[in-house]
């Protein structure tokens, strides 16, 4: 099968990491989550993948100029104005010309769902989209959707008010889709599947979801993304790459943390609970806790970054002390 993979967002809610990168080719543990995706895709048998492209599409053809992406071909659709969620799919499959049943993912989203399930349910129902279902504890930040027991879509609420969902089942971001959802789609301007193409196809009855309450991150903040690096370092994914290579003296103290290849932490410096990205430098007696730091950064002699998000190469002056909004509650 085929999948359509959504990574033309521009990361607002992720700057500065996002400022020259897409947020998809941000590493987790070392591994740009593209990757991830894509790998898990072709762990359930997908053969090829579409890039639905928009902001920096050469951050992903200079990643992998050989046309694969895990060892998986890639096609490309680089949008020249934003077209919206369903707008980008109605997009890619026309520059890719998709004439079957293929999967659609949002490329920031990082889940163990069981891909081949979802794919064998939308075919028994004979669905015209089936979505994956997600249980969270609070549904007001995604698509809430009531199903009847046959699985057929009552409702698709997106972002319902605080305390008033009908359902703590969510729009997982996985879907399986029929040709003719493409025809749904308007042209000529900006189209949201959660705000009007699945709303829609709820009141026809021809949309299904299947529900699943497996491993799954929306990495969309600073947050999120943290947790998805120390997901895969406390074992909760099925898989744990190799971790990159770093320089760390024997006086430094890090734990649970992922640092970047050519990165150096000096002698009395504490890492925890944080990711540095490639060749940053922690100087000695240096203290950093629950943050993240881009590419190049440099952090000075007995400075203190506490639930910080650090660009690119910016240099942090000794004695320092940092309180960002990353800090978790105590």
């Amino acid at each position: 099968m085929f999948a359509v993979v959504l990574v033309g967002g521009f990361g607002t809610r992720l700057r500065p990491l996002t400022e020259y990168t897409p947020k998809q080719m941000l590493p987790i543990c070392g591994v740009p989550m593209i990757e991830w995706v894509v790998s898990h895709l072709a762990d359930h048998g997908v053969q090829e993948v579409g890039l639905a492209l928009g902001y920096r599409p050469d951050a992903f053809l200079n990643a992998y100029p050989n046309g694969e992406i895990a060892g998986i071909p890639y096609r490309i659709a680089v949008e020249a104005e934003a077209l919206g969620t369903a707008g980008a799919i109605r997009f890619a499959a026309q520059e890719m010309q998709l004439e079957e049943t293929f999967l659609v993912l949002n490329g920031d989203v990082l889940t163990d769902l069981d891909v081949s399930a979802l794919v064998e349910f939308h075919s028994q129902h004979e669905a015209e989209a089936t979505i994956a279902l997600q249980t969270v504890s609070d549904p007001s930040r995604f698509g809430v959707v009531t199903t009847a027991d046959s699985g057929q879509v009552e409702e698709f609420i997106e972002k319902p008010t605080l305390g008033k969902s009908p359902s703590n089942s969510i729009n997982a971001g996985t879907y399986v889709i029929n040709r003719s959802v493409v025809d749904r789609i308007p042209e000529g301007r900006p189209v949201s599947v959660e705000r009007e193409t699945f709303p829609e196809m709820a009141d026809a009855r021809t949309l299904y979801a299947m529900e699943s309450n497996t491993y799954w991150l929306d990495t969309g903040t600073p947050e999120q993304f943290l947790q998805a690096n120390l997901d895969v370092l406390q074992g909760r994914r099925k898989n744990r790459p190799d971790l990159p290579r770093a320089s760390i003296q024997a006086t430094a103290e890090v734990e649970e943390s992922v640092i970047g290849t050519g990165s150096h932490i000096d002698a009395g410096a504490i890492v925890k609970r944080s990711v540095l990205f490639n060749d940053c430098h922690i100087c000695h007696g240096a203290t950093i806790i629950d943050s993240v730091l881009s590419d190049g950064v440099y952090v000075g002699e007995g400075t203190r970054l506490e639930g910080c998000v650090i660009g690119s190469n910016q240099r942090i002056e000794a004695g320092a002390t940092l309180i960002g909004e990353n800090k978790p509650e105590s």
